[in-house]
């Protein structure tokens, strides 16, 4: 895996770029997509969308396109500064990288990513998308935080182990290993 540190804000790269939009199609579509739909009478997420000028965010109303930079600015940079670096720790408390199996070491560091990751980007969306339109109170706003992460928690954990990370570490391996196999025959 990631051996030096551009490999590994590659990594976090393309995982991002695979998290950030999952988790706005699982927000849109499964989680609000019936209301939505009631909400502006139409007959598909993306209508209602449409017809209600974009995505609340940030007490406006803004394209989906918008929406996914917005968060994909937040994750990155949470997961650059906060979520593999202390996600790496919190495994190596638990097992020994070099007696361990490396299946699961690596399962102990996305169990351990999405334990801090996925608050931490729930809270931000807890801010993100708070009415403020009809005034701030702090009660709301963290009932708002434990319903997302109620919500966000057991799509993070399935979809991380069983879909998002074993994609990104074949597509990783797919692509590092060419440039490593350069590296090695300029070394001979």
């Amino acid at each position: 895996m990631p051996k030096n540190q551009f490999e590994r804000m590659m990594f976090a790269l393309m995982t991002v770029i695979v998290t950030v939009h999952a988790y706005v199609f699982y927000s849109l579509y499964v989680v609000n997509g019936s209301v939505l739909m009631e909400l502006n009478s139409a007959q598909s997420v993306l209508e209602a969308v449409s017809k209600q000028g974009g995505v609340y965010m940030l007490g406006n109303y803004m394209p989906i396109w918008a929406v996914v930079i917005v968060e994909f600015i937040f994750a990155y940079s949470l997961e650059c500064f906060v979520g593999s670096p202390v996600s790496f720790k919190l495994a190596c408390k638990v097992f020994d990288p070099k007696n361990t199996h490396p299946v699961l070491f690596e399962t102990a560091i996305i169990c351990s990513t999405v334990g801090i990751m996925c608050p931490a980007m729930s809270l931000i969306a807890a801010v993100l998308y708070y009415p403020f339109y009809a005034g701030f109170n702090i009660l709301t706003f963290l009932a708002d935080w434990l319903k997302l992460v109620c919500y966000n928690f057991p799509f993070a954990f399935f979809s991380q182990l069983f879909f998002i990370q074993p994609l990104v570490r074949t597509l990783f391996k797919v692509i590092f290993r060419r440039r490593r196999s350069v590296e090695t025959k300029s070394e001979v």
